[in-house]
């Protein structure tokens, strides 16, 4: 990271308003600069994302985030990819554990929501649990999605019969990943596959099975087992059978039961 890049990050993890200011008069570039750091969801991040929390660098946020987040908006307000700015740290957000924590979630959503960027994310949400943070994008105008659905337990018929091959096919992971049994049983009677991994856009490197290991329902388990779910499948990342899965996340109750099936 640039020194210039790595002396603003500073300034926002410690709150350091005026500082920051000084930094982004002296050198808009900051503003459209992109770092060389970063890997995977955060690689070569721009400034503004450094507001959200997600990856976690801090203990937590600075208590005046928000106007941190709100002052580099507002310098950025010329800056031609402020759309994407806006739109990626929004997600990152609504998914921030971190933020949620410093009490900064929902107020940032809020900025970032009424400076343009797209409620339309609140899958990020739902795929790690931020469920306060989906019930606010879909309060701020983010369409229902069925996965989205699932999660907040809204799911009608009407959802499942518009939806596309692709969100049907997120929304069994999300539907075994929230235990929702009887969404699960819809969408494998429309053609779902039991045990593919995932799709991009939801944990891909495992089953429906180990998501409903990671959600901790018994009874999305024995429905997937029951419906044929390949019990030795090992998830892309960990090579982990979902066994092993519950063995690790200490899902006692659900390991004694996928223990005593034969395999």
């Amino acid at each position: 990271m640039q020194p210039s890049f790595r002396d603003a990050v500073a300034a926002i993890d410690a709150g350091e308003l005026a500082a920051l200011e000084r930094q982004l008069a002296a050198d808009p570039e900051l503003l459209r600069d992109r770092a060389d750091y970063g890997e995977a969801y955060f690689h070569r991040p721009y400034l503004l994302w450094f507001v959200a929390g997600n990856p976690s660098r801090t203990e937590r946020l600075a208590p005046n985030i928000v106007e941190i987040a709100n002052a580099i908006i507002a310098a950025a307000k010329n800056v031609e990819t402020l759309q994407q700015q806006l739109d990626y740290t929004l997600e990152l957000v609504a998914s921030s554990a971190l933020a949620r924590e410093s009490g900064a979630q929902h107020e940032l959503i809020d900025l970032l929501v009424d400076s343009g960027a797209s409620p339309d994310c609140t899958l990020s949400a739902v795929m790690y649990r931020e469920l306060a943070a989906a019930e606010q994008l879909l309060a701020r105008g983010a369409r229902l999605t069925l996965p989205t659905a699932i999660a907040t337990r809204r799911v009608t018929a009407e959802l499942i019969d518009g939806a596309d091959a692709d969100e049907r096919a997120i929304a069994f992971a999300a539907a075994a990943f929230f235990g929702d049994v009887a969404t699960l049983a819809t969408l494998l009677a429309r053609g779902a596959s039991i045990s593919a991994y995932s799709p991009p856009a939801f944990h891909p490197h495992a089953t429906a099975l180990h998501h409903a290991v990671d959600g901790d329902s018994l009874a999305a388990v024995r429905f997937l087992v029951e419906a044929g779910a390949d019990l030795t499948v090992e998830d892309r990342i960990y090579r982990g059978t979902p066994l092993g899965w519950a063995e690790y996340l200490g899902r006692t109750e659900i390991a004694a039961y996928l223990r005593s099936l034969p395999i």
